[in-house]
């Protein structure tokens, strides 16, 4: 066998159809081919579990048991298989804990760099602290004042795990009498046993003694005893309230008198006790009552319910809240009818936090009896957060955490760490302002920093390690990203990206990386740098497997393997292998044929124009929007598009939807800040569809999930046998005893536990699999049985209950949304995202879709152009139905076949510059269509606009003028349309001496002479490696700019769309 190549032969893992293949190694090689293919079984259920499992098997019995082990795939041989290290989308951490910092393992660098060369400050008045002699400890003491009783202790073990036997007896040799243990004192005669496995707290008792002006001299002597014990550090116990001060002969602010110990890399993780904020633990958050959640609709009464709170939404029913209520109304005059709206901020404020003592005149009227009771009114929020702390049960604690909100904690700001670790610094920051930082800041502000000498020699490789971790972020994309984000809120994408930057630092070789879609949510600016990376990591001797649709990859690819040719039953069989030449002049491969361009997603030749009623957003100011207003139609295909960062998913997810699903189906959300939304009385329901699991259990299928199981269980009861026997629908279900098989518990599947071995699965040997007992499958419909049924392919069942427009209705919608090849009763943990995200649509289409809004935020990831021609079908088929669908996206082929854009604060000269016809051009080269939008904007990388006039501007407009001309012109043409630039080049430059400007008539020349460089450079791919960088729009269109667009597209033509 050839020691260059990995082959696989007999895949059969899913829908694999027996495939052999064989794929180079130390190269980039990418699977595509249409969602539900098997690309994912043949790269991840497959390859890597075979690599994963042997690797494990290799390590000892012992170590096994630690380790989840893989069970061996369904696969004949794997022969030249490297150990394998899996990067997909589905391991983001939801630990509240793990930040981009924690997770890049920067944080651990950034600790110890503040712990060593950190500059601490007084968390009071911000006067950088100093050492603290023992004079200075030994007056602080005395000014506690004469009588005070003062234990002297030396604080010996601070938070370690461990008996601690070694640290008694040595205390006891020494003549030491007492200790206290995690705050309990104890004699040293007697024994003294903790916790192996628990961190403790141990401190010497080194006197006990009364203040007085003659003590003085035994105070000191103790005081230097016990610094000498513990290192420096110092704890004083006040008696009798049993208060601890510390002192450190360390740090110590002389001002306020506040001593901090010396600094440690603890002291700066929000995960450590001895570095975590004490009011939140290190969360930044804590969970606070929202008034917003407690009254979600303001136009509703008291008496009609507007307190959707546990225990005060029943105001009209409940005695005991109407009591209340009553007596409320009537000492402040305000009416239990009136909208809540209506009501002063006054009584607001009494309905929500109470009367403050005050006591009220409760009049109760009961079949024991009727009387007056004078009672203060505790507050709707201060009575929730009571029984919050008081409950047991999971039960009324998730019902009361329904109407409470994260909100930053109010000791630390979200900032997560106790405030002396906030107040140390390094280059005038602390280590939670440095994370704030985007990628990019931080590593501007490491390589601008100023140290002193013995600083840099501390800090040298502590910064060396920091600069590398950041820039590898940088080289994935991800320069945007702080450090302090939630690893929680990284998409999919990020989180793969930020492995990935990870291995490279590692720098390992022989190594077969496995990655799952990488380029998802990277904005195609960035797309260059990841596959620069991943180049980068083969170049180290690695093989790279990257599932994935995105042209540039499949481009820049050595290897591509084409796994279809459909999905599903219609898949599991290598289409095409080779360089995306070979791909695209196959005539089999769906994937060649989008490819080459041969074929195209359709532009609608016709646009909708909805039914004339629309959504107004008023005055949007969600994060970074600016007050904005928005209007979006309904009845019609909505398009909200724009860079990443620029405000869509601010409002649509956090301001429309959020507000909709809250008034049109009862649900608890804030809405982000908006000033109102008009036109919500046009709608009836709202509808959000992601790429999320349906199920998290095999149990859950296709079936269960649009609730044709139902139907098909009732048909299998109406069965003359099913009758003759007694058989009622619940009889053909496998999630309850009766019918199904007791044996498996109707998984069909057992589990058997190996141990320090993978776990085995094996079909059950009572039911062979089936899920139910033998008498229920002996009832048949048209000779199947309700296995039989389950097993068949959408397809096959839409034939089958073809009689039965019931069951054919809801199966007919499965085959329109392109899952005609799924199994009835699939496990929904096989589905993929796009097949589960099609599956939710079925269920919706099934069901009434007039006045419904349809919301989804990048439907298109993962999917490949024939899946994404289904979808736009799929959206057609709902609009056509009376819904509005409402997209984010960035995909050309959604927009374009969009009815309304939204596309923010606009300008109509956009695409008369060269680098959108630069764009153009790119696209069409490619066999793309090309959309030119009317009235756009652009946001450019860096954000800042070059001054008109500017030295700069000026090089690069003429300089991306001759590039458009050497990119797009012929030959021959070119020759003659140069002598007259050069002339025109000439004229601009004589133009700006007149006025004065001599730096930007220098400017046009060197753009000239950097031209020609780059013409050099680039003479043999002239039509794919030279790039324009992007400029905004000219503001003044003078005769020479018109005269030269004009020539420009006069000699450039393109495509145009309505």
């Amino acid at each position: 066998m050839a020691m260059d190549q990995i082959v696989i032969k007999g895949a059969r893992e899913h829908n694999l159809k027996n495939v052999d293949v064989t794929i180079p190694r130390d190269k980039l090689v990418v699977f595509t081919g249409l969602s539900g293919s098997g690309k994912s079984s043949l790269a991840f259920d497959t390859i890597y579990a075979d690599g994963q499992r042997r690797y494990v098997e290799s390590l000892s019995s012992y170590a096994r048991m630690f380790l989840g082990q893989m069970e061996k795939p369904d696969v004949d041989s794997i022969e030249g298989l490297s150990p394998a290290i899996s990067i997909d989308q589905k391991t983001t951490s939801q630990n509240p804990r793990s930040t981009v910092g924690t997770v890049t393992e920067v944080y651990d660098y950034l600790r110890l760099l503040w712990a060593r060369v950190g500059t601490p400050h007084c968390p009071n008045c911000g006067k950088e602290i100093r050492q603290q002699s023992i004079d200075q400890i030994i007056d602080q003491l005395m000014a506690l004042g004469e009588g005070t009783r003062v234990q002297i202790m030396a604080p010996v073990i601070r938070g370690k795990k461990g008996e601690h036997v070694k640290i008694f007896e040595d205390a006891r040799r020494s003549g030491y009498v007492r200790v206290r243990a995690d705050g309990n004192m104890y004699d040293l005669s007697e024994g003294i046993s903790l916790e192996k496995n628990k961190k403790h707290n141990i401190e010497v008792v080194v006197d006990r003694l009364i203040l007085r002006p003659d003590v003085v001299h035994r105070l000191t002597d103790s005081c230097e005893t016990a610094a000498a014990l513990s290192g420096g550090l110092i704890l004083a116990n006040i008696l009798p309230d049993d208060r601890d001060i510390l002192f450190s002969q360390n740090y110590a602010c002389e001002d306020c008198g506040i001593s901090i110990e010396e600094l440690t890399p603890r002291m700066f993780s929000f995960n450590n006790p001895f570095g975590a904020c004490p009011t939140c633990t290190g969360l930044g958050t804590q969970l606070k009552v929202d008034p917003e959640l407690v009254i979600p609709n303001k136009s509703v009464s008291l008496l009609d319910g507007a307190i959707c709170a546990s225990g005060w939404n029943n105001v009209r029913g409940d005695g005991i809240s109407r009591m209340y209520f009553e007596a409320l109304s009537k000492k402040y005059h305000f009416s239990l009818r009136d909208p809540v709206e209506k009501l002063s901020k006054e009584v607001m404020d009494v309905i929500l936090y109470g009367t403050k003592g005050e006591k009220l005149e409760l009049q109760y009227d009961q079949p024991r009896g009727k009387g007056v009771l004078y009672q203060a009114f505790e507050g709707i929020i201060p009575n929730l957060e009571r029984r919050y702390k008081e409950t047991q049960s999971d039960g009324v604690r998730e019902e009361l955490e329904s109407c409470m909100s994260e909100c930053p904690c109010p000791t630390c700001g979200g900032k997560r760490l106790r405030r002396e670790s906030l107040a140390v610094t390094v280059g005038d920051l602390s280590i939670s302002d440095y994370c704030e930082k985007s990628v990019i800041d931080a590593l501007d502000f490491v390589d601008q920093l100023t140290l002193t000498e013995q600083q840099m020699r501390i800090g040298e490789r502590i910064l060396k390690e920091i600069k590398n971790r950041l820039g590898f972020l940088r080289s994935v994309g991800l320069e945007y990203l702080t450090l302090s984000r939630a690893s929680a809120t990284l998409s999919g994408g990020e989180a793969q990206r930020i492995r990935l930057a990870t291995q490279i630092g590692s720098s390992l070789m022989g190594v077969l990386y496995i990655l799952d879609e990488p380029s998802i949510g990277l904005h195609q600016r960035d797309n260059d740098k990841l596959l620069a990376t991943l180049k980068r990591l083969r170049d180290l001797g690695n093989t790279l497997i990257v599932v994935e649709h995105d042209e540039d990859t499949m481009r820049a690819a050595d290897y591509i393997v084409d796994v279809g040719p459909g999905a599903g039953i219609h898949g599991g069989n290598i289409v095409c292998t080779g360089t995306a030449e070979d791909i695209m002049n196959c005539k089999e491969s769906i994937t060649g044929q989008y490819l080459s361009g041969r074929k195209k997603i359709p532009v609608p030749a016709k646009r909708r124009k909805g039914n004339g009623k629309s959504l107004k957003i008023i005055g949007a100011r969600e994060n970074n929007l600016k007050n904005i207003d928005a209007e979006i139609p309904l009845g019609e295909f909505v398009c909200i598009t724009g860079v990443s960062g620029s405000g869509k998913s601010s409002l649509i997810n956090e301001i429309l939807y959020k507000r909709l699903v809250t008034e049109l189906n009862g649900a608890k959300k804030v809405a982000g800040a908006h000033t109102d939304i008009l036109g919500i009385d046009n709608l009836d329901k709202v509808i959000a569809i992601d790429q999320s699991p349906i199920g998290r259990t095999p149990r859950s299928n296709p079936a269960t999930y649009t609730g044709v199981f139902n139907d098909i269980r009732d048909l299998f009861a109406s069965t003359a046998e099913a009758k003759a026997r007694g058989y009622k629908a619940n009889r053909f279900s496998f999630n309850v005893k009766g019918g199904r098989c007791e044996a498996c518990q109707g998984d069909g599947i057992v589990k058997i536990e190996m141990h320090f071995l993978a776990d085995i699965y094996v079909p059950c040997d009572v039911c062979k699999g089936a899920r139910y007992n033998r008498e229920t499958l002996e009832v048949k419909y048209k000779g199947k049985n309700i296995y039989d049924v389950l097993e068949m392919t959408v397809e096959e069942g839409l034939e089958f209950f073809s009689s039965i427009p019931k069951i054919k209705r809801k199966l007919q919608t499965l085959y329109d949304v392109g899952l005609g090849y799924v199994k009835i009763g699939q496990p929904a943990t096989t589905l993929s995202g796009g097949e589960a995200q099609r599956l939710k649509l079925a269920s919706e289409m099934s069901r009434k879709q007039t006045d419904a809004v349809f919301v989804f935020d990048e439907p298109t990831i993962g999917l490949h152009p024939k899946d994404v021609e289904t979808l736009l079908k799929v959206f057609d088929t709902l609009i056509g139905n009376g819904a509005t669908v409402i997209v984010i996206e960035h995909d050309l082929d959604v927009i374009r076949s969009a009815d309304y854009w939204e596309a923010g604060g606009l300008d109509g000269r956009f695409f008369a510059h060269q680098e959108e016809i630069d764009l153009c051009w790119r696209l069409r080269s490619r066999g793309r269509g090309i959309l030119c939008v009317p009235q756009s904007v652009v946001y450019h990388l860096g954000g800042g606009t070059l001054p008109q006039g500017s030295p700069r501007k000026t090089f690069l407009n003429f300089r991306n003028n001759l590039l458009l001309l050497y990119k797009n012109l012929p030959e021959r043409r070119l020759r003659a349309v140069m002598r007259l630039r050069f002339w025109l080049d000439a004229l601009a430059s004589l133009q700006m001496l007149a006025t004065g400007q001599w730096r930007s008539a220098a400017a046009v020349w060197q753009a000239r002479r950097e031209f020609h460089r780059i013409r050099k450079d680039f003479e043999a791919s002239r039509w794919e490696n030279l790039t324009l960088t992007v400029l905004d729009p000219i503001p003044e269109q003078g005769a020479f700019s018109l005269l030269w667009q004009y020539y420009v597209l006069r000699h450039c033509t393109f495509d145009r769309l309505p």
